[in-house]
């Protein structure tokens, strides 16, 4: 919980400190150009890189692949724009390595292990975990029941029976 509030509290002060140096070298109009054109660049990025990752989003899914990838790329596509288009030069400069497809490759292997995809049918719900991708379909743990599968039983004090709470 320390780190996030340091974070908060340091960050602004190291963001005043980057405008100072850079605002030194360049001269202040410059500073104030470059902090413009980076939020106009977030923008663009996002617009293009994010309809990118849609499209492929919709290809791996249609395809019946994980697209777990693709959604933990997009989100890093996303932070990257706010990134870019807060004015600060440290925060431009972490957006703009999120942009970078190897470095969000790098943070998709440290997510990994910990993202599951839950995919919805009209038929049957499969979940898939990205770690355990050589489990076939046909040993995935679906139940598929009909109508003449499920009956309700006597238990009206069950909470999945429609009669809950009535009495007779």
């Amino acid at each position: 919980m320390r780190l996030p509030l340091a974070i908060l509290f340091f960050l602004p002060l190291a963001e005043i400190a980057a405008f100072v140096v850079v605002g030194k070298y360049i001269g202040v109009l410059a500073t104030l150009g470059l902090t413009v054109l980076t939020g106009v660049v977030g923008l663009s990025l996002l617009r293009v890189q994010g309809a990118g990752i849609l499209r492929r989003l919709q290809s791996e899914s249609r395809n019946g692949a994980d697209p777990g990838r693709e959604i933990v790329h997009g989100a890093m596509i996303v932070i990257a724009a706010f990134l870019l288009i807060i004015p600060g030069f440290l925060t431009d400069i972490v957006g703009i390595l999120l942009f970078l497809p190897f470095i969000r490759d790098f943070a998709w292997k440290l997510v990994k292990p910990h993202v599951a995809v839950v995919r919805e049918s009209r038929f049957s719900y499969q979940a898939s975990s990205s770690t355990s991708n050589d489990q076939s379909p046909s040993e995935s743990t679906t139940i598929d029941l009909d109508e003449n599968d499920f009956h309700r039983g006597p238990n009206r004090q069950s909470p999945w029976s429609l009669d809950k709470g009535r009495k007779d």
